[in-house]
């Protein structure tokens, strides 16, 4: 066995997002899977320690969230448009996905393999929401600083994120759209 799975996760900085989109800045898998982690486990904490909800470990979701989108890898970026144009083409790409997360397992010494699968995999239903909204807020974000530069062309996408995060009803996410979010127009002087 070659054991490729960790030189496999240090090519996620070469699958660029937002493929059809003009972008003031390029957006790379390493860097949302990041912000995906920070914000997932932002979620988490404000569930339990604000909110006081019952609700996954923070911990969990930071590393779920880290692996996300580790099937991209293989895959690549599959634009929203064409992912989400109808259910045929969600299903069959949910098992392309599926086939590339295990394949990416495959990469793992079998004594590891265990511990990675949940989060390759996705399959923790605690743990799943939390990532998902960190997912929306993450692209929402992108969505923000490139209107924030100038670029227009994240409008509708902007519009979508925001209606997707809405449609979640997600109370430790709500609390974030409202007390963190407005922060993210600020520059580094404001800040």
């Amino acid at each position: 066995m070659a054991n490729e799975f960790f030189a496999l996760m240090g090519r996620m900085r070469y699958i660029t997002r937002w493929g059809l989109m003009r972008n003031t800045f390029s957006e790379n898998l390493t860097e949302h899977s990041y912000m995906t982690a920070v914000l997932a486990h932002a979620l988490a904490l404000i569930r339990r320690q604000i909110l006081k909800l019952d609700g996954p470990d923070p911990d969990r979701c930071a590393v779920a969230a880290l692996y996300h989108d580790v099937s991209e890898i293989l895959t690549g970026d599959l634009p929203t448009p064409i992912k989400y144009h109808n259910t045929n083409i969600m299903a069959a790409y949910k098992q392309v996905e599926h086939v590339a997360g295990n394949r990416v397992l495959d990469m793992l010494p079998q004594e590891l393999r265990s511990c990675y699968e949940q989060d390759v995999l996705e399959d923790d239903p605690a743990v799943k929401p939390i990532v998902k909204a960190a997912d929306k807020l993450s692209a929402h974000i992108k969505c923000l600083e490139e209107q924030k530069a100038g670029n227009a062309e994240f409008d509708t996408a902007a519009k979508q994120t925001w209606n997707a995060m809405k449609a979640m009803e997600l109370p430790e996410l709500e609390w974030f759209l409202e007390n963190c979010l407005a922060q993210f127009a600020m520059n580094l002087d404001q800040l």
